[in-house]
């Protein structure tokens, strides 16, 4: 029999209006010793489904069907029984291990508790257990992660620690829910690796849960690909990848950009499923022409041998340690240009961003925009470059104001530069913008919470470009966003800069989208710049080891 069974699951979430059911008839079963991955977009019910089996359903949640563990019914469970049974024989890593962590508890701490709530140890003997399974899933100097807070670690560490806690004690069933969604390429692929040994080693089964179908096939044995709440194909990695039989499944295959070629637009999972399918490679000759217009002009900004440091110290007794965030940083950026500036998390990519955007001093050297220095602006020189230059956020949510509406939101920036002479003035111009951002004039009036990750997303760059700016940076602006979203938002990012003549400082971890949008590419390492060129040339021959592994690793 297989380890579990999913039968006619229904779920749905009733309210005064309607039952909005999210889950339709959903069948499955995971073998053991199986990997099961299951892809989908946001609210396509992978997740959701993934809570009702470890019974962490909100209250009002309606569930019908079976969920056969072992061949016992999880949904006719008892509270109690639920509880002992989660974390124990089923367990689950979530996707932001910084929220799923208590910021106020020592790492060690917390995956004690798991191991003593269901296994009779001493505290001792639960200590040397941690310390075992923080050295199981390669944590560097366990006995300091053990005494460490989670904030106090890296993002790829959180996760380790919150994949100690979840096969402590030696699950039957892993659910892994976008483990990695917010993880370097590179750390990316160090912890699915990781998930593979240890899945092969305790011959567990695992649910492995993702948007995007190539990290998957990098992990499963066997994919599901959900839509809209339904199941509408599964196969083999294999399979599904050579033979895909949906239109759904072939768009999400599609979506994400090759490091091969450049479609242009990008096609989205709505181009598929309405059967459009106008969009063509660039060519060579098409991309030379427009390099010659970009490099014709003196550059747009230009950074010279930028330096920024910063301070730790241990203890109050010992010498501060200077850490060089950026450290001699050089490049010329042009208007009409996308530069891409790619690297791991604290490479100093966002210190870099900071500098140009003044939100931070340079230490050393100098940034010039449209050939003035504007390395020690202040007052109101300062203010009127902020209008020049706008960042878009990586999280929409928490750049926006949960309390203002969309459309003061987007206002604000125009009054606060003094742009248009009236209030009317004002939102006449929210209301394009709305519009250009492929949104509704209807959404004026709502609240951030009322819409999707990528109509935030759509939000936030309205109110980038509310003001006009000629230099835009694009922090890990796509990052968090489902593959077929993502693509959406890379295209509007290219019909903006079409239109409105933007450029882009295009900051990433991700190579094959900083590849897709980029005439030129910084590579970044330990906060100095390591390679520069051509994109295209820079990822066929890449120059250094660094650049060769951000390449593999985007690889399958």
């Amino acid at each position: 029999m297989p380890l579990i069974q999913i039968q006619g699951l229904n779920i749905s979430f009733p309210n005064k209006k309607e039952e909005n059911q999210v889950v339709h008839q959903l069948t499955y079963a995971v073998e053991e010793n199986e990997i099961l991955g299951i892809v989908g977009e946001s609210g396509s019910g992978k997740s959701v489904s993934s809570l009702a089996i470890m019974g962490l359903l909100s209250d009002n949640a309606s569930v019908e069907g079976k969920i056969l563990f072992e061949e016992q019914d999880l949904l006719q469970f008892s509270t109690e029984a639920i509880r002992s049974l989660r974390g124990n024989e089923i367990s689950m890593i979530f996707q932001e291990p910084m929220s799923s962590l208590n910021p106020s508890m020592k790492c060690g701490k917390q995956v004690l508790e798991v191991i003593l709530q269901h296994q009779k140890l001493s505290k001792a003997e639960a200590k040397k257990q941690v310390l075992s399974w923080f050295e199981e899933v390669k944590l560097p100097q366990p006995d300091r992660i053990y005494k460490a807070y989670p904030h106090e670690i890296s993002g790829g560490q959180k996760q380790r620690v919150m994949i100690a806690m979840a096969i402590a004690n030696h699950p039957k069933l892993l659910i892994a829910d976008e483990p990695t969604t917010a993880l370097d390429v590179s750390v990316q692929k160090d912890i699915l690796h990781l998930l593979k040994k240890l899945q092969k080693k305790r011959e567990m089964s695992v649910i492995f849960i993702s948007h995007d179908l190539e990290i998957v096939a990098q992990l499963a044995d066997r994919v599901l690909v959900m839509y809209q709440g339904r199941l509408v194909e599964q196969n083999t990695v294999k399979e599904l990848f050579e033979h895909p039989k949906e239109i759904y499944t072939k768009a999400l295959l599609s979506s994400k950009p090759t490091t091969q070629k450049r479609l242009i637009p990008l096609p989205t999972v709505k181009d598929f499923l309405e059967n459009k399918v106008d969009f063509h490679e660039e060519l060579p000759e098409e991309r030379q022409h427009r390099h010659q217009n970009i490099y014709a002009k003196a550059p747009l900004l230009e950074v010279k041998n930028i330096e920024k440091s910063f301070f730790t110290s241990t203890s109050w007794w010992k010498k501060p340690e200077e850490f060089k965030a950026v450290n001699r940083v050089s490049f010329k950026l042009y208007a009409g240009e996308t530069m891409g500036l790619v690297g791991e998390s604290g490479c100093g990519k966002s210190t870099l961003s900071n500098l140009i955007l003044r939100l931070d001093q340079v230490d050393q050297g100098s940034i010039y925009y449209q050939g003035k220095d504007i390395t020690h602006l202040e007052g109101e020189e300062l203010r009127q470059l902020r209008k020049e230059i706008q960042l878009i956020f990586q999280d929409p949510f928490s750049s926006l104001n949960p309390k203002i509406k969309v459309g003061e939101a987007i206002m604000e920036p125009m009054q606060v530069h003094g742009l248009y002479t009236s209030a009317k003035e004002r939102k006449d111009k929210c209301l394009e913008l709305l519009e250009k951002v492929g949104l509704e004039a209807s959404h004026f009036e709502r609240y951030p919470h009322e819409f999707s990750g990528g109509q935030r997303q759509r939000i936030g760059i309205a109110r980038t470009i509310a003001v006009n700016p000629k230099l835009i940076i694009c922090d890990e602006s796509v990052s968090a966003l489902d593959i077929s979203v993502q693509a959406q938002v890379l295209n509007l990012l290219n019909q903006l800069k079409h239109d409105f003549g933007f450029t882009y400082l295009f900051i990433s971890h991700d190579l094959s989208v900083v590849k897709y949008m980029s005439d030129q590419l910084l590579v970044m390492q330990e906060g100095k710049i390591v390679e520069q060129g051509d994109a295209d040339q820079i990822y066929n021959h890449p120059k250094q080891i660094y650049t060769k592994n951000l390449i593999e690793a985007v690889k399958l």
